[in-house]
Order: C-alpha cells, then structure tokens, then sequence
C-alpha cells in the first residue's frame, strides 16, 4: 500500500486534503489546507483544478464541500460515520414543523438563521424559506441581517451561539425564546412568540456544552492573573463569566496578540487548545478549560486516510442530492452576500 505522501505526490493538484482544526495532528500533518468547516468547504469551491477532494472533518462539512463543488469534483471523507451530534439535533422534518407551526401563530414574521455546523438538508429548508446560514464567527453579522428587515429570527441548532450573540446586541433575556421540537409548537405560546426577537433550537455542541460554571471558578484560582476566553458555543452563564469568546478563527487571532510571558485559558476543543499550546510553548501559556474532545473528529485517523488514498471506495463518496443541493447553495450564498 503507498503511503499518503506517494498518493499525494502522483496526484498533485488533482487532489486536495481539508482538515478542520478540531482534527488530531497526525491527520492535520497530511492536509493541504486547515481551517474551520465553511473556510475548507469555500477552498474546496475554490481548488477547480482538484479533481478529488478528501475531507477530513464530520460529514456535515463534506457535504457544504460538495455543495459549493462542481459536480466533476467527488467529495470523500476517510469514514463517513464521522458525525456532529449538534447537527443532527434539527432534521429537515422538525425545521419545516416548526416554520408551519411558527406561521400558523403569528404569521410570517420570521426569517431562519442555520448554523454552517447543521445537515445538508436543513440547509436546503433553510434555502426554501428566504433565510440564510451563518458561522460563529459571522453570526453577529447575519442576526443584524435579519433585524435590519424588522424579522424575528429562528436560530439553529445551537442554541447557545445565538443566545450569546444576540445577548451582546442588546436583546433581552426576555426576548429570547427556546424552541423545544419535541414538544407541540416548540414550547411556546403566541404570546411567547410575539416578544421573542430570538427563537433559539434547542441544541447544543458536545463539546462546548461540557463546560461549567466551575470549571471557569477553578480556572480563576488556579490562574488568577489568565484571560478566559471560550468559544460562543458555550451556555450564557459560563460565557458571561469569562473575559472573551470567539469563533475557533477568532480564538487562534487572539492568542496570537498576548504579550510574552501572558496565561491564557481556553474553553474548546482540546486538540485545537493543545496544539495551541505546543505552538506558543516558551511565549504564552495556554492551558485548558477542562478537557473537551469531539469525538466525531477522532474518527478519522491517520490509518483509514491511507486506507481511503489508495482505494478510493464509492462508499467514501459524500454525495449531496441535487434536489437539496439548489437550495442549500441558496442559504450558503445568501451568506456571502450580506
């Protein structure tokens, strides 16, 4: 079997390796591009020459890869059982629900917000109903979006990034509804929905999730002179604890402008913190907020991208249906246009 360096090598720009942050540091060695999930799926757009591309993160990343793809490329990814749990928190089913039963009590007032971090097919619901996605780090940008039109916003399907943004423009607690799909009409009342300017999905990232109140009391003893930063991901009552929080882009841009000899804790994912760490080691000192592993990143490993390189098996293929694939280019574009 070649090693992944032969494969590379004989395909040169035919073939193209992402590899999100949150990847451990014997796959990120291989990739030709690391970075957040909607930065390596507009690189993919972008790489024409490249005639495969490997995508080394959770399957939710892959198919906005091949969303924004030609359809001469083939999207893989190393296991395709690599999932978000976050992302499969919304289905396309419940999304639609929930645009019907919103509607049906307080009419059609209401403009979707779908986090980069969800399926293919609530993208392309999201597409059907005039809203639009958003990552961490531009979601500031695109709730003022939605706002500036005089609309509420249903926000999915982490809950606790809008919640915070939304926090930090102005809105109210009281503002801020929780959408529960499990329950009939999400939970709410006509008259909850009336003041809400938020309609937040109850979902949440299992990373991020973890982190407490404790955790951020612990951190402030042990490193008293430290500046907290988590990322917006995290529940409100931790986030409001702390000194800052960005996207994992923001992170990364921070800790770069510490001055020498500064502690520094941070509340994600532990191969970004660590690897972080090893980076700045003699500069800054950076420790984490507790320990916080995605397991759907760890699927993938250095064996099975082997694996993949030199099979090339059809079952690798992430293949989004071209009936989802108009609209959720829809909601992905209507991103980069604001």
């Amino acid at each position: 079997m070649k090693s992944i360096e032969e494969v590379r090598k004989e395909f040169g720009k035919r073939l193209v390796i992402l590899g999100h942050h949150y990847q451990d540091s014997d796959v990120l060695k291989y990739c030709d591009f690391a970075g957040d999930s909607l930065a390596l799926s507009k690189i993919a757009g972008e790489c024409t020459e490249a005639e495969k591309i490997v995508f080394c993160g959770v399957k939710f990343m892959a198919e906005s890869a091949d969303t924004l793809t030609s359809d001469e490329q083939v999207v893989y990814m190393p296991d395709i059982s690599a999932g978000c749990p976050m992302a499969l928190m919304a289905t396309a089913e419940t999304f639609r629900a929930a645009m019907a039963s919103i509607r049906s009590m307080v009419g059609d007032v209401v403009i979707p917000l779908v986090y980069v971090n969800s399926t293919v097919g609530v993208k392309a619901v999201c597409g059907e109903n005039g809203g639009a996605t958003c990552t961490s780090g531009n979601a500031r940008k695109m709730l003022q979006w939605v706002f500036d039109q005089g609309k509420k916003v249903l926000f999915l399907p982490d809950q606790h990034l809008g919640t915070n943004i939304c926090y930090d423009m102005g809105i109210l607690d009281s503002e801020m509804k929780l959408y529960d799909p499990a329950l009939e009409n999400g939970g709410l009342t006509a008259e909850d929905l009336k003041v809400a300017k938020l309609i937040a999905w109850k979902g949440f990232c299992c990373v991020h999730n973890n982190f407490t109140v404790a955790d951020v009391e612990r951190a402030r003893k042990e490193h008293p002179n430290a500046k907290i930063i988590v990322h917006p991901e995290t529940p409100k009552e931790v986030t409001r604890l702390c000194d800052a929080y960005g996207s994992t882009a923001e992170i990364i841009k921070m800790v770069e402008t510490f001055e020498d000899g500064s502690d520094v804790v941070i509340g994600t994912e532990s191969n970004l913190v660590n690897r972080l760490a090893e980076q700045y080691k003699g500069k800054v000192n950076i420790f984490n907020l507790a320990p916080s592993y995605c397991k759907g990143m760890r699927v993938t490993t250095e064996e099975n991208l082997q694996i993949l390189l030199n099979y090339w098996p059809d079952e690798n293929i992430i293949k989004v249906d071209s009936s989802e694939k108009e609209n959720a280019r829809k909601a992905l574009e209507q991103m980069f246009f604001v």
